[in-house]
């Protein structure tokens, strides 16, 4: 049996391409595979199982040694199981950039495309089978690429993952912008969270000059439900980023029908972060940073301590 995961802290990427692929592997590769998370997914991956029936996989802590495994949607130790080079990684498939630190047993399958979704990479490697996908795993395909290009708004988006979104959409009969706006309310209801599992909910560790970052992003169409709680948000940063190791929580919270991020300034640190990243200039506890959307492309190429 192989197992399929993605990162920590689950969007709906991480969320449904290990549903995809395990598909795939079981059904059109004949090979016994199944998907797992590691860690509950958000909102909005969260609609997307239940929209269309397709069942929350299994959340694992670890991996055991020796299990075979494929990783999606990421290729960074930081955002896999702490035993993930015991485990048997037989392949990745990813669109970040390498990260470096996962050992193999053996030569494995890698590919990494600068594609904004993992799932278009999956529609292409799976050639003229990915016509025999059934309806919930296309369902599932159309979101991923959806939610990662927040429906084409990303700066990740490329004409390719457009097309497979459009021919994917074409063959369900569903609109794509009636279904984003479905995604993305999803997305934006976290009137369920605490202040620290937003600050967790879509998050991801780096070390820029030394320092140990956990950068996290909120996407929503709803920014001021979000920022209204900002300054509990701030309140949380310190024992969030002392439990985690880190030095700093970074927050964006992104308003994707503006097309802009909102940075919280909790310290002198995150000041000078913002100020010598974007060029801002920061006068309060919040900075606006025009057309910053995604972490991947624009936020963390251009981090500075």
């Amino acid at each position: 049996m192989i197992t399929v995961l993605g990162h920590k802290s689950p969007d709906t990427d991480a969320t449904c391409s290990p549903i995809i692929w395990a598909w795939y592997l079981t059904a059109i590769k004949h090979t016994p595979a199944r998907p797992v998370l590691l860690g509950k997914p958000n909102t909005e991956a969260a609609f997307v199982l239940k929209r269309w029936s397709l069942g929350e996989p299994e959340i694992i802590a670890d991996v055991a040694p020796g299990e075979k495994v494929v990783i999606v949607d990421t290729n960074n130790p930081a955002e896999l199981p702490p035993s993930i080079n015991d485990a048997n990684v037989i392949g990745i498939i990813d669109h970040h950039m390498l990260a470096g630190g996962i050992k193999t047993r053996a030569p494995i399958d890698i590919t990494i495309r600068p594609l904004a979704c993992t799932a278009t990479i999956m529609h292409d490697l799976m050639g003229e089978d990915a016509a025999r996908m059934p309806e919930p795993i296309k369902c599932a395909m159309l979101s991923c690429i959806l939610s990662d290009t927040l429906e084409f708004r990303s700066p990740t988006t490329t004409p390719h993952d457009r097309a497979v979104a459009e021919k994917l959409a074409l063959e369900l009969g569903i609109s794509i912008a009636d279904y984003a706006a479905e995604l993305f309310a999803a997305k934006s209801d976290v009137s369920a969270f605490s202040e620290a599992e937003l600050l967790r909910m879509d998050s991801k560790e780096y070390e820029v000059a030394g320092k140990q970052l956990r950068v996290s992003v909120l996407e929503t169409t709803a920014p001021a439900v979000v920022l209204a709680r900002k300054a509990e948000l701030m309140a949380a940063m310190p024992g969030v980023a002392t439990e985690d190791g880190a030095d700093q929580v970074l927050l964006f919270v992104v308003d994707i029908l503006r097309e802009e991020a909102t940075l919280l300034v909790p310290n002198d640190l995150v000041k000078r972060i913002a100020e010598a990243s974007f060029g801002a200039k920061v006068m309060g506890d919040t900075v606006v940073l025009p057309g910053i959307m995604s972490r991947k492309k624009q936020i963390i190429p251009a981090l500075k301590v």
